[in-house]
């Protein structure tokens, strides 16, 4: 069974690490982290600057749809210390990498203000120490290979240059999207205080970003023994990971293509005739840009349709691939990892939860929330009544630009949920922008993953 390199160094860094309260709970509509007395738990406070036992790591999030930095602060057993008022230093920046395909050192300045964001916040005596990584996603994937790499040696030769930072060439990198789910599945555990207990009482991720989709849970190892075999050069579905003294069989698949912007390309392509109009907002005109494929669209004169859309959403996905030869498939005629217990507890991050607090059905100020594939489907039958302009006026936190994409949007998030991966309707599920932590909040996302691993080996 193949093992990625950054997800064994992470096995071996939290066996050692301490567990969270086993009785910490997620609870309440703030989304507060409360043990089962009542008791509130946090860090400890921080101490030791510079004598060794307080570490930092900057990682880079390099997405299709922006640029985002992380700094974490670990105390010796890896457990996350306070920077300032908050857990964690997080800051964003519109376009991502992927914008400046033809322009790499135009690329590599667009990080400069986030660079210079997380220095303000490391202590001059931990610069030279801390690591810095940078990891690209769907975005740099769909790029090709060529113009990819001359953009992660743009940013290489910046960090080189310009940091105060510690930094390799090989820290600046495309992940897989094996990576990517590991990364993010182990994030969300740690911060729950998850990791070290059996697989059944472990949470599954689905995370959407721009570019890619990625499904992550823990099996058992009878149903691990039955994972299909892959080809040559393709990411094995599953992974063998020892974490606080428990081993853990973890599925993974990432879709590319299947982000939501990307998504929106293959239902545009997917149309027959232009029946893809059917899950565009009515009076709009333009082109759809992904990647170096423009499209022309335009809103139906008679509207934008659920159902119809819904057709065409299906379509796209490609739920009755004839190549799955397997007992269960999600779509694609991938293999869907057997389920269990490990998926019972599903978190859903990234544009999941944008889209559902920008139509109103999740409060976009909470952490995170409890909801049903089902809500989005109710959301999306709403907005695709509506034309350009209505639509404006009834959601005004959404873009702009998203605005005549905001039907197509919510119907593939509910046909991806159901008829990709199977889940009931009115399943509950949770979907999550930050997980509490320490009587604070850490973003969900892989970057917490990754700075694990590389605080431990610095």
């Amino acid at each position: 069974m193949v093992v990625l390199t950054p997800v064994l160094l992470i096995s071996f860094v939290l066996v050692a690490m301490p567990r969270a309260p086993a009785s910490a709970t997620v609870e309440g509509s703030a989304g507060e982290l409360v043990a089962a007395a009542g008791r509130r738990w946090g860090p400890r406070a921080v101490s030791g600057i510079g004598d060794g036992s307080t570490k930092y790591a900057v990682i880079f999030d390099a997405g299709s749809s922006g640029s985002r930095v992380h700094v974490y602060c670990f105390d010796g057993n890896l457990d996350l210390l306070p920077i300032g008022k908050e857990i964690e230093l997080f800051k964003q920046k519109k376009p991502g990498l992927s914008a400046y395909a033809n322009d790499p050192q135009e690329a590599a300045k667009s990080l400069v203000s986030l660079l210079e964001e997380a220095e303000k916040v490391v202590p001059v005596e931990l610069r030279e120490q801390t690591p810095v990584r940078v990891g690209a996603t769907a975005g740099l994937r769909t790029l090709g290979t060529e113009k990819s790499e001359e953009i992660l040696q743009a940013v290489r030769d910046l960090l080189q240059d310009k940091s105060s930072f510690r930094s390799q060439p090989e820290w600046v990198t495309v992940l897989d999207g094996s990576q990517e789910g590991a990364f993010q599945w182990v994030t969300i555990n740690y911060l729950l205080g998850k990791l070290g207990e059996p697989y059944s009482q472990t949470v599954g991720v689905v995370d959407l970003g721009g570019g890619s989709v990625q499904m992550a849970y823990a099996i058992s190892e009878k149903d691990a023994a039955k994972a299909p075999k892959v080809s040559e050069g393709e990411d094995s579905y599953v992974k063998k990971l020892l974490l606080k003294g428990a081993t853990y069989y973890l599925y993974i698949h990432s879709y590319l293509h299947y982000g939501l912007l990307a998504a929106r390309a293959e239902i545009l392509k997917a149309g027959e005739g232009n029946d893809y109009n059917n899950c565009i907002l009515e009076g709009h005109r333009g082109n759809y840009k992904y990647g170096d494929d423009i499209v022309e669209v335009s809103g139906s004169s008679s509207g934008a349709s659920y159902s119809k859309c819904r057709a065409v959403a299906v379509r796209a996905l490609n739920v009755d691939e004839p190549a799955c030869t397997h007992m269960k498939c999600t779509f694609g005629g991938v293999w869907n990892g057997g389920g269990g217990d490990g998926q019972k507890n599903l978190f859903v991050a990234s544009f999941f939860f944008d889209r559902a607090a920008e139509a109103g059905f999740v409060n976009p100020k909470a952490a995170d929330a409890k909801v049903k594939p089902s809500d989005f489907e109710e959301a999306a039958r709403r907005v695709c009544k509506l034309n350009v302009k209505d639509a404006q006026a009834t959601y005004p936190d959404v873009s702009e630009e998203n605005i005549p994409y905001l039907c197509m949007d919510l119907v593939y998030q509910y046909t991806l949920l159901v008829d990709g991966f199977g889940l009931d309707p009115y399943q509950d599920i949770t979907l999550v922008k930050k997980v509490p932590y320490s009587n604070s909040f850490v973003e969900a996302a892989w970057p917490l993953g990754s700075a694990i691993e590389v605080a431990s080996s610095s």
